[in-house]
């Protein structure tokens, strides 16, 4: 009796432990979103406060009184000088952000799948030669790419935004064919040998069995690919010259003038250029977590 009684203490003891190490988790977890969240309250709140009282102290975390026009002004450009021409921002952002995922899900997913699946000489030191172009920092080749897109008579253009993620170009484009690649190697190679055997190629094993199980590899592909161009700053900025081709990172930037920032209209337009971003995320959760899962499986 004595033994079987010291064994349900312990048990006792062990689940007493177990439950305090969980409230423990749950107050660290909770501590931190709440702490993640104070920026983003704080945009809230100085979108919605009176301009001329951003900075009042101490802060005022809930507005009094709340100034809703802020949003109105910021998007066509009261006060900034000149008119703001958001709409067509929008407009260009979406249409360059849209081609460019079509081009970079399109072109990833057949290079991850001949580096995955297909049998060539130099395969593996080419996905070797791929993967070190992710430690070439942007700044490196921006000149020379520059240049090459200014021969080609590009600027003030569309084109070098969105024609090179048709071809996998530069460092995220490396990221992402990992990121496929190590999904396709999941996939049980019977399926396709069995394919291979009912008569299919290569191209239509790709077709007809890697891509669609791919969906969510390309689903997170797709996330990363809409933030990174709906966000993208330097690129706009190095390639677009005419006002009107602007895109919504550029058009922030008239905000801030010489001497003053219009800090309400600033965060007023901010939150709704990153709305888009926060709504993907929640809707696409399950696949940017599988994403996360995936880069560290089979490879």
């Amino acid at each position: 009796m004595g033994k079987k009684t010291k064994e349900i203490n312990w048990l006792s003891r062990q689940s007493i432990q177990d439950k305090l190490m969980k409230l423990f988790i749950y107050i660290c977890l909770t501590a931190g979103g709440i702490i993640i969240c104070i920026p983003f309250w704080w945009m809230i709140s100085t979108s919605l406060k009176v301009p001329g009282r951003e900075f009042i102290f101490p802060p005022e975390w809930i507005p009094n009184p709340i100034y809703w026009r802020n949003y109105i002004e910021g998007w066509v450009g009261t006060g900034t000088g000149r008119g703001l021409d958001f709409t067509r921002w929008l407009g260009n952002t979406v249409f360059i952000t849209g081609f460019s995922m079509i081009g970079t899900i399109i072109s990833v997913s057949l290079v991850a799948y001949g580096f995955a699946r297909l049998r060539f000489p130099g395969r593996d030191m080419l996905f070797i030669l791929c993967l070190i172009t992710m430690m070439i920092p942007q700044q490196v080749t921006m000149v020379p790419i520059f240049i090459l897109f200014r021969w080609m008579g590009w600027l003030d253009t569309f084109k070098p935004l969105i024609i090179p993620h048709y071809f996998a170009a530069g460092s995220i484009g490396a990221f992402y064919i990992f990121l496929m690649r190590q999904f396709y190697l999941t996939i049980p190679p019977e399926l396709t040998d069995a394919a291979i055997i009912d008569g299919c190629g290569a191209f239509g094993v790709f077709s007809r069995i890697m891509f669609p199980l791919s969906k969510p590899a390309v689903g997170i592909m797709a996330v990363f690919s809409f933030i990174f161009h709906w966000n993208d700053f330097m690129n706009p900025l190095i390639y677009l010259y005419s006002y009107e081709k602007y895109t919504l990172a550029l058009g922030l930037r008239f905000f801030q003038g010489m001497f003053t920032i219009r800090w309400a209209q600033l965060m007023a337009v901010s939150l709704l250029v990153l709305l888009p971003c926060v709504v993907l995320f929640f809707v696409a959760q399950k696949y940017y977590i599988q994403g996360i899962v995936i880069t560290g499986v089979k490879g």
